[in-house]
């Protein structure tokens, strides 16, 4: 039974049980799960401690301890995205400290010692991705060493004394290097990851390994990715194989493909749920997806095969984990757990094996967004979030995973949520685009008689990223106040192939945006929303978006950047090593292509731009640094256009902090308000919007 809602309000002016406190009480980012025997481990970041990355250990029978004590918290700086920021091994931890970049060991019942030397320059040398010798007299490690702070920083992958803390260079040479992780089977070997510029690693890692001969690694093998191919994440299963993820497919042709009739295609997309030859839509036929394979030390065969999505996603952090070998698997076959993308969605599958025959099978679970998937006593343990609670550590068995942390109780109820609708729209040159469009959604409010819904256009970042398919309160935030949101995967969003990914190569700045105006139409043309209110909102690589659609189409009313990018070649000058020659790929080769530099960058065509804008940016970030944000808004406010700027002190790439995060909330909330002509509810202190 239904009840009226009690009142009819205009949509923006909604009152929200979503608070801006809400959106940080109690709020942590869970991540990185590790099982040490019979404890699991995991990290989580706390706004309400200024972002502050903690780690959490728990005991079989549920207790919980916070393991790190005061003044230390468990972050890297390594390609400034971090990850892969701590290790434990027997009870031991080895973490990298966020304020001095040092690794320390942590011992049951001790404090924190340095294994490392203290920086003596202000960027030194930092690490990440550690994993420890089973005897653990010794691990390994990426080390990022930016030497006297002049010219690029090194990576190289170093073996670390746990006792002294003395360091020896394994690899060294490419431009980048990941995921070292040991094997102790039949002698002690290394696999890794590494790419060299002008690549990011989902365009061409490879995966190599090699064998330790006194203590020196030697033998060296490459095993997959390369140009053309994506290497990913290595991993020893308990046989002595190795695991990993490609997209090359050219090596183990689909089947049914040399089969014509059309009968027999459709015969094998029933039985499988996988389509074959003609009647497979244009992005699943090519086949691209990033699956996994396993190596015995000659050719590498498929774990799983012509898979609907990618199990592998773009490395932006370290330590990344998407699949779990099953150690009770008898020797000749491969079995395990994997997480699947699958039109913008996360899946548990599982993989089985056996002979020369491959089967995929879905597992059932309420979850629409798994990661740091890794084996634990019993199963696996995973971090795990659906459209309707935020993210849980889980573990068990697959098919019946249970709660260990439990997301926090909001009080929210089922009315209260908007739960996504997964949208193909057209788009440009006559190619589909994606996303996950929420309604408003208020059990208590509803909108005036005739009037539609703001659209706000979300925007997510990278550009190599996805949406997130999960709940989250960032989202709830607006949908609850009478707002309509669609979470946009454009061309060059993950999960959908490669191909769909490489539709943003040399078209950074046009793809995304179209496929941005495109989703805005979309759902003005169906109805959903008013036309005459369209925002657009993103932050870093969605900044950019933000600020390119509203310089060259009059589509929106306002926009938002967080962080984004004004000028590409100050970028492509200025930003960090990880990303360095990212621009190569997405635009062009700098400074080869400076004026199609010039061309795409939204600061010289600030003149088109004659909507208001809210230009949000931490001054500590050092992926896009400040002078983006305060390039835009001095010529927006050069050319009256109103605008709205705060900056943050103590922030990175990315708002961690509690202050920051209520007030830029409370800040864009107040913004569309004053845009869209309605009074927001629960704003302290509107946002002085300049011009308007």
């Amino acid at each position: 039974m239904t009840t009226e809602p009690t009142a009819r309000t205009p949509h923006g002016a909604w009152s929200s049980p979503i608070t801006t406190d809400l959106l940080v009480a109690g709020a942590v980012g869970l991540s990185e799960v590790q099982a040490d025997g019979h404890d699991l481990w995991w990290s989580e970041s706390r706004p309400q401690e200024a972002g502050r990355v903690q780690l959490v250990r728990c005991a079989p029978d549920g207790t919980t301890t916070d393991v790190l004590p005061d003044g230390f918290a468990a972050r890297t700086r390594v390609h400034e995205y971090g990850g892969g920021a701590w290790r434990v091994h027997d009870g031991a931890l080895y973490f990298g400290n966020w304020s001095d970049q040092r690794l320390y060991r942590l011992d049951p019942g001790g404090e924190p010692r340095a294994l490392t030397p203290e920086p003596q320059v202000p960027l030194g040398r930092r690490y990440a991705d550690m994993d420890v010798a089973p005897d653990g007299t010794w691990l390994v490690a990426v080390r990022e060493d930016h030497g006297d702070g002049t010219g690029e920083a090194k990576n190289e992958i170093v073996r670390i004394d746990t006792s002294t803390g003395e360091e020896t260079v394994l690899v060294a040479g490419p431009d980048f290097v990941a995921s070292p992780r040991v094997k102790d089977h039949v002698g002690m070997w290394l696999a890794w990851t590494q790419w060299d510029h002008p690549d990011m690693p989902w365009d061409a890692a490879e995966v190599w390994v090699g064998e330790f001969v006194d203590g020196s690694l030697n033998e060296r093998s490459h095993v997959a990715g390369g140009p053309g191919a994506w290497g990913a994440e290595p991993t020893w299963a308990p046989d002595g194989t190795l695991w990993l993820t490609t997209d090359r497919r050219e090596e183990h042709p689909e089947p049914l493909r040399a089969v014509e009739p059309t009968i027999l295609r459709r015969l094998w997309s029933v039985l499988t749920g996988r389509w074959s030859g003609e009647d497979a839509p244009t992005a699943r036929r090519r086949r691209d997806f990033a699956e996994l394979y396993r190596w015995d030390g000659g050719g590498l065969e498929p774990v799983s095969f012509a898979v609907e999505g990618d199990i592998a996603t773009p490395q932006w952090v370290f330590r990344m984990s998407r699949f779990v070998p099953d150690a009770t698997a008898p020797t000749e076959d491969a079995r395990g757990v994997a997480v699947v993308s699958r039109d913008g969605i996360d899946h548990l599958i599982r993989v089985d094996q056996v002979g020369h025959g491959v089967r995929e099978a879905d597992i059932r679970t309420p979850y629409t967004a798994i990661s740091s998937v890794v084996p634990a006593p019993g199963g696996i343990a995973a971090v795990a979030a659906s459209f309707t609670s935020e993210a849980a550590i889980v573990a068990g068995p697959p098919e019946d995973l249970q709660v260990v942390r439990p997301p926090r109780d909001l009080g929210l109820s089922a009315e209260q949520i908007s739960l996504p609708e997964s949208i193909d729209f057209p788009s440009a040159n006559g190619r589909m685009a994606h996303g996950l469009y929420y309604p408003p959604t208020n059990p208590d409010h509803v909108g005036p008689d005739g009037e539609k819904p703001p659209l706000l256009v979300d925007i997510h970042g990278g550009p190599t990223s996805a949406a997130r398919s999960q709940f989250m309160l960032s989202v709830q935030f607006w949908t609850s106040r009478g707002f309509a949101v669609v979470d946009v995967n454009y061309g060059g969003s993950t999960g959908y192939g490669r191909a769909y990914r490489d539709l943003l190569k040399g078209q950074w700045g046009v793809v995304d945006v179209e496929d941005c105006v495109a989703a805005a139409t979309y759902l003005a043309e169906r109805g959903d929303v008013d036309p005459g209110r369209l925002a657009i909102r993103g932050g870093s690589a969605g900044g950019f978006t933000t600020l390119a659609a509203l310089a060259f189409h009059d589509t929106f009313a306002a926009g938002v950047s967080k962080y984004g990018v004004a000028d590409l070649a100050v970028l492509a000058r200025d930003t960090h090593k990880f990303e360095s020659r990212y621009l190569d790929s997405l635009v062009g080769p700098w400074p080869e292509a400076e004026d199609l530099y010039r061309e795409r960058s939204p600061l010289f065509h600030a003149d088109q731009i004659r909507v208001p804008l809210l230009v949000l940016q931490g001054l500590e970030d050092e992926v896009v640094p400040p002078n983006q944000s305060e390039l835009i808004v001095d010529a927006l406010r050069r050319n009256g256009v109103p605008v709205a700027y705060l900056a943050f002190e103590g922030e990175q790439h990315g708002f961690r902090g509690a202050e920051t995060i209520v007030a830029a909330a409370e800040a864009e909330l107040s913004f569309y308000g004053q845009v869209f002509g309605f009074d927001p509810v629960g704003v302290t202190e509107p946002v002085v919007v300049e011009g308007l």
